[in-house]
């Protein structure tokens, strides 16, 4: 089991990460307060396209828990899994609060770069939460039980990138793992991973799995 943590302190604090290299994000949408999810799918191979919307969503402003069933579909499969956003009052004096964002998933399969020579990617478990408060907010993930991928160096750098190959070399796609949005208010978004299928596949599109938000709260 791999785990990493971002910690982002405060509207002009320092950043501080545990078990993480910094790295600059290219421009994203500004991080969700207080969201989860297990993941999504939208790819074309062979004229076929293959569409698994996002699975298990959860926000504090509801749904605040959600349960994603068993969803296959060709060349894919996501196991289900669950998500909570939570609100919690810590200071009923001043209304204080503290939110928590997980998305944990399981039996994730990815079997479309098979017949083209290309690995079977399985990974068993998976996790990432999102915690906030007034002060500061907190990002991890996880994972378990992953084939097909090459092992991962420890600590996980932000937007680390591993090739999935053929056994001649040739490049089917990129896995990037721990992908930050950190646009200096506080807020933190965090994806574990995004494949993008590469033209050497002749597959378009990308898988996502594991991704959540939080802002400071009020």
């Amino acid at each position: 089991m791999r785990s990493t943590i971002a910690r982002r302190a405060g509207l002009a604090g320092t950043l501080l990460l545990a078990g993480l290299a910094a790295g600059v994000a290219p421009a994203q949408a500004a991080p969700q307060p207080g969201i989860a999810n297990i993941g999504s799918a939208d790819f074309t191979k062979s004229g076929t396209h293959v569409a698994v919307p996002t699975q298990g969503h959860c926000s504090v402003g509801g749904p605040t828990s959600a349960t994603a069933q068993v969803v296959v579909k060709s060349g894919i499969t996501f196991g289900g899994g669950t998500s909570s956003c939570t609100t919690t009052v810590t200071n009923p004096n001043t209304d204080a609060t503290t939110t928590v964002s997980t998305a944990t998933g399981k039996n994730f399969e990815l079997s479309a770069l098979v017949s083209l020579g290309g690995p079977r990617i399985k990974i068993s478990t998976f996790k990432v939460t999102c915690t906030a408060t007034q002060t500061q907010t907190n990002a991890g993930w996880s994972f378990g039980g992953m084939t097909g991928i090459a092992s991962l160096p420890s600590p996980v750098p932000v937007g680390y990138t591993s090739p999935i190959k053929k056994s001649n070399g040739t490049v089917l796609a990129n896995a990037v793992f721990n992908t930050q949005n950190l646009p200096g208010d506080g807020s933190i978004g965090l994806t574990m991973l995004k494949i993008s299928f590469l033209p050497a596949s002749g597959i378009t599109g990308s898988v996502t799995l594991g991704h959540t938000s939080c802002r400071l709260t009020p």
